[in-house]
């Protein structure tokens, strides 16, 4: 038994029945859909589909902070017992990492002999995922903490994502695209093209017109960070769209045969509501990331 647990957060986007097959706490991250406040369960309750679909409808769901008090009764009964490694989601992405920290400091004034480690992985969804599953294969093999620090700090940039989505209105929403160029953008079928940087941002890198080139697009981009593909799992993530999920996945694999292992997962609610329905992404390890 290893002296101290390994931790993540729903924003990974860690399906439930991994996290709990391999005994992950996870912290649950909350967002508002129609007037009702959910939290974000990584698919145990099917919710991820049913956002979609309302959102198609015309609802805007919204996400918000996890307050201090919130991390204080995930974090402490696992203080109590044990050291704690804490591997959150990017601070780029929200100000949510403020209370994590704040929330260790209060902890380790009450257990000062308890070790407790936070990890910004400058990443979200299935590139944290990736660096989580990693990181808990080296804690099953006996790593000590620090080392898993270490290592998931030397290989963050290297968990990428590319990704496109069916509808700019929701980028516009959250701020990513201006108003004038989400109403010129799906006038024209414009498909951007975005990736998550090395500061841990979203950021568009390039445009398309129409989604088979955008899903063209994507493959080329794994094609040209991925290291030893044939040794590792690429996931696919859609916004409620299987079957362009399925076509990528057949793109990917014909560009790059060494690939033999593809899941495809849909997105979670909370990642979901700020990218909408339709949206695509390929998540893997590879080279650090270019942008």
């Amino acid at each position: 038994m290893q002296d101290y647990v390994l931790m993540t957060d729903s924003d990974s986007d860690l399906p439930y029945d991994i996290a709990e097959r391999r005994n992950i706490p996870v912290v649950r991250m909350p967002y508002m859909l129609d007037g009702i406040e959910y939290f974000d369960d990584n698919g145990r309750s099917g919710r991820e589909k049913e956002l979609f679909e309302r959102m198609r409808a015309g609802s805007a769901p919204a996400t918000s902070l996890l307050p201090t008090e919130a991390y204080l009764e995930y974090f402490e009964p696992i203080l109590a017992k044990s050291d704690l490694l804490f591997l959150a989601f990017s601070s780029q992405m929200s100000a949510t990492i403020n209370n994590v920290f704040e929330a260790r400091e209060q902890l380790l004034e009450r257990y000062p002999q308890r070790k407790f480690v936070v990890v910004d992985t400058l990443s979200i969804s299935c590139p944290q995922t990736l660096l989580v599953l990693r990181a808990h294969d080296m804690y099953l093999n006996g790593e000590p903490l620090d080392a898993v620090a270490d290592w998931v700090l030397k290989n963050r940039l290297r968990a990428q994502a590319w990704f496109t989505v069916d509808d700019l209105v929701y980028l516009r929403r959250g701020g990513r695209v201006s108003a004038t160029s989400a109403i010129f953008g799906s006038m024209l079928n414009i498909k951007p093209i975005l990736t998550m940087t090395k500061v841990g941002k979203l950021e568009a890198v390039g445009k398309v017109q129409g989604r088979k080139k955008a899903l063209r697009a994507l493959v080329d981009h794994v094609a040209e960070n991925i290291e030893n593909p044939e040794a590792q799992e690429v996931i696919i993530l859609h916004g409620d769209a299987e079957e362009d999920a399925q076509t990528l996945q057949t793109l990917l694999e014909q560009r790059i045969p060494a690939i033999t292992r593809v899941h495809l997962q849909m997105i979670g609610t909370v990642i979901g509501a700020h990218c909408g329905p339709g949206t695509l992404a390929c998540c893997f390890m590879g080279k650090e990331r270019p942008n």
